[in-house]
């Protein structure tokens, strides 16, 4: 019988990522509502000497951890972590398992799920229970299509376990319990001298702009400020913040796609999002409608972006822009 929920826990030099933790939440919720089945929620971690990173984990909602130590861990491999992933899943027969749609994890997923002859969801915006069947274990799981034209919801009835990787910030990571307990269980890893890859060089990516996805303040810029871009990459610069952009400029090729918001780009959550000329398709809202406080710039009274802005600017970017940059400025100087 499958049974329980896994999350596999993405871990970069030691370091949990937040969208394993944001998963981890999202698994408890799913538990809960199908509390008929007992479902647990286990964490799946693997890397070298993590056994306190382990622990912490109950506190986002794990019940367990299954935890596979072994200095060739220390590093993601891609034969190693789907070598070893497969056994832990082979050996305990989850019902579901979810991972981190980031990097690392669309390179996983696909492999053991290729491996396990089961389905993979991937690069999904929403996950639920199947709740108009009585007493099922079945997850619904909504990802885009088209271009992000349509939305497709993907069920896995007849092979398990049912598998999809997440798109990071998509969920709340939940808040840290304190008095949360939980089990570890270390799984034993065998890995002879000849499995292992050896990585001659790592060299680090130097990003001269902070990733959209971590950002605090975003300033996007839309078809109605192409023009306007040196203005809004200033702006941005003014608050502490990074550019972004709809998927407009980037299939024109005006801007580069790893500052893209959307579905068919990356989701965002801002303490600040400044939406400028865009005109607010559901496509665009899918990636930066959880923001903290939205600010829309657009010569649109009727814009859509309106109705999710907590503040709404009707004018041109060009003429707004610099009055903002002028009143920003003005209050930075010296009294």
């Amino acid at each position: 019988m499958n049974k329980d929920i896994y999350v596999f826990i993405e871990q970069r030099e030691g370091k949990i990522q937040e969208v394993s933790l944001e998963l981890l939440g999202k698994a408890a919720e799913l538990a809960k509502e199908m509390a008929f089945a007992d479902f647990e929620v286990f964490g799946v971690l693997l890397g070298l000497d993590l056994k306190d990173q382990a622990s912490t984990l109950f506190g986002y909602g794990a019940n367990k951890v299954i935890l596979c130590d072994h200095p060739s861990l220390y590093n993601y491999s891609t034969e190693l972590y789907t070598d070893i992933f497969c056994e832990v899943i082979k050996k305990y027969q989850p019902d579901s398992v979810l991972v981190g749609a980031s990097t690392l994890g669309r390179d996983l997923a696909p492999r053991v799920a290729a491996r396990l002859d089961t389905g993979l969801t991937a690069d999904a915006t929403k996950i639920e229970v199947d709740k108009e069947t009585e007493n099922s274990t079945l997850l619904l799981v909504t990802r885009p299509a088209f271009g992000g034209n349509l939305f497709g919801t993907i069920i896995c009835p007849d092979s398990h376990p049912q598998m999809a990787t997440i798109r990071p910030k998509v969920f709340d990571v939940p808040k840290f319990d304190e008095k949360a307990t939980g089990e570890v269980i270390e799984f034993p890893v065998e890995i002879t001298a000849e499995a292992v890859v050896k990585s001659l060089k790592i060299e680090k990516l130097i990003r001269k702009e902070l990733d959209i996805t971590e950002a605090t303040v975003i300033v996007s810029a839309g078809r109605g400020a192409k023009d306007a871009l040196e203005l809004v990459g200033e702006l941005a610069s003014e608050l502490g913040g990074v550019m972004g952009s709809s998927r407009a400029l980037v299939d024109a090729g005006i801007t580069k796609k790893d500052i893209q918001v959307g579905q068919t780009g990356k989701t965002v959550r801002p303490m600040i999002y400044i939406a400028c000329g865009i005109s607010g398709a559901v496509q665009h809202l899918a990636g930066m409608e959880k923001s903290d406080y939205i600010i829309a710039i657009n010569t649109d009274p009727d814009a859509s972006i309106f109705k999710v802005a907590n503040i709404g600017i009707v004018g041109d970017v060009k003429k707004v822009i610099p009055a903002l940059l002028d009143k920003i400025k003005t209050n930075k100087q010296p009294e």
